[in-house]
């Protein structure tokens, strides 16, 4: 084929919607003589070019996913390895942590709160471990918004921390106009907020709290 038939042909291509790589598949060009040959055609893709560029992002997409798998899985096992066994005393210092930052520090309350069922289950484990507090002396109140379904939160709570339905208390849903729709979003299942009530016995009320933020205030000032 004479260079003037593989310009046409390369032009009628182009007019067709075939990319300079399908173009270049038929007429042995190369993309640089492409390009100067087509660069002033609009190029609006066919159905066999959007099919080639779904298929090549599909497989991108894919080929991320295994490569962010595949570290995450090197991290998880590095982070075992790393980590090694937890102890009684490693819980207890875990514990002091987590309360540092989700729990109550007023002279009234011992109580945690956070939106991830794993970490009222582990609160739940260090009071339980720690300070032997019975399962019984255990409240849960659910924090919703407008848009949460009440009934499917509290079954969520209840599966995931083991905590009888009859020590739940008033579910709490949170009207206020000024917080933004996309948190809401981001929390189908409220906020747990996790307490410790006395039930007559005065070490699981003010005396657990202060002995909480005694230790906290130990471990605080030996590391700064």
């Amino acid at each position: 084929m004479t260079m003037n038939r593989l310009h046409t042909e390369a032009i009628r291509l182009r007019k067709e919607g075939y990319s300079y790589g399908l173009i270049k598949e038929r007429v042995n060009v190369s993309k640089s003589t492409l390009s100067n040959w087509l660069s002033e055609i609009p190029f609006h893709p066919n159905k066999e070019v959007l099919r080639r560029i779904n298929e090549a992002s599909l497989k991108m997409i894919r080929t991320k996913q295994y490569e962010k798998f595949r570290v995450w899985n090197i991290i998880k096992r590095e982070a075992a390895h790393e980590v090694g066994m937890i102890t009684k005393r490693d819980l207890f210092m875990l514990g002091l942590g987590l309360y540092i930052g989700e729990g109550a520090k007023s002279y009234s309350t011992v109580a945690m709160a956070n939106s991830d069922p794993k970490i009222i289950k582990l609160a739940i484990k260090w009071f339980s471990k720690i300070y032997k507090v019975p399962k019984e002396n255990f409240i849960l109140a659910i924090h919703l918004y407008p848009d949460n379904n009440v009934g499917e939160a509290i079954k969520f709570w209840k599966k995931n921390t083991g905590i009888p339905r009859t020590q739940f208390i008033k579910t709490q849903i949170d009207r206020r106009t000024n917080k933004r729709s996309i948190k809401r979003k981001m929390l189908p299942y409220g906020t747990a907020h996790l307490r410790v009530r006395t039930k007559g016995n005065p070490k699981f009320g003010v005396q657990l709290l202060r002995r909480i933020l005694a230790w906290i205030d130990n471990a605080i000032d030996q590391l700064i």
